[in-house]
């Protein structure tokens, strides 16, 4: 009996022995499966390489985009300041000239004082008596005419011409109303009567004339 049992057991040991096969279709399957992973894995790779361009695409045009209206901003404002220096150096250019023109307005209005009184001497003067009987007198006249004539010389020389409105429209840009009275003969509105005569320099005026003006009877 125990002989037949060791026999046995001699038997089985080469079975026992034998690396266990698995079986071919269950190979088979695990093969595909093994597979089927790894194309997904290369399919998945694949489709993130094929996202990934458009993804950077669109960063680019919106920086693009970006970049564009900064671009245009920056443009509206070069201009802005452009226009800004521009009308800058037109009003300095132009106080320049007007510094130019009127600079001497204040030392021409000192001289119009004189002006007025070599006037004031030549009209006072009687011009029965300046005759070759008083030759001072003639000659003292003859000075100061010829000296108010050199003085509206270079008035004239330098833009500053003379208002002697008498007969003319009234104008409140040149003259001044001292009264308005009716006048016979006299359009209303004009001038009749010139007190004290005006000055313009360089078209503006420095002082306006002193008239009386026509009215309505």
């Amino acid at each position: 009996m125990a002989a037949r049992c060791v026999w046995l057991v001699w038997r089985a040991l080469p079975v026992l022995g034998r690396p266990l096969r698995p079986a071919p279709r269950l190979l088979c399957t695990a093969t595909k499966q093994k597979n089927s992973g790894q194309n997904l894995e290369e399919d998945s790779g694949l489709n993130e390489q094929k996202a990934d361009p458009p993804s950077a695409e669109k960063v680019l045009l919106e920086e693009k985009a970006k970049l564009e209206g900064q671009l245009k901003e920056m443009m509206e404002k070069y201009k802005r300041a452009l226009a800004d220096t521009e009308n800058l150096r037109q009003r300095s250019q132009k106080l320049v000239e007007e510094a130019k023109l009127y600079g001497i307005q204040g030392f021409c209005k000192d001289l119009l004082e004189v002006a007025d009184i070599l006037e004031k001497a030549t009209q006072s003067v009687p011009k029965e008596e300046v005759s070759e009987d008083n030759p001072h007198l003639k000659s003292l006249y003859e000075g100061l005419v010829m000296t108010e004539l050199q003085i509206q010389k270079v008035f004239t020389k330098h833009g500053l011409l003379k208002l002697n409105p008498v007969g003319a429209k009234f104008d409140p840009y040149e003259h001044e109303a001292l009264f308005h009275a009716p006048v016979e003969g006299k359009e209303p509105g004009t001038v009749a009567l010139v007190s004290k005569v005006g000055y313009k320099l360089h078209g503006r005026t420095l002082r306006p004339a002193l008239v009386g003006v026509v009215k309505d009877a």
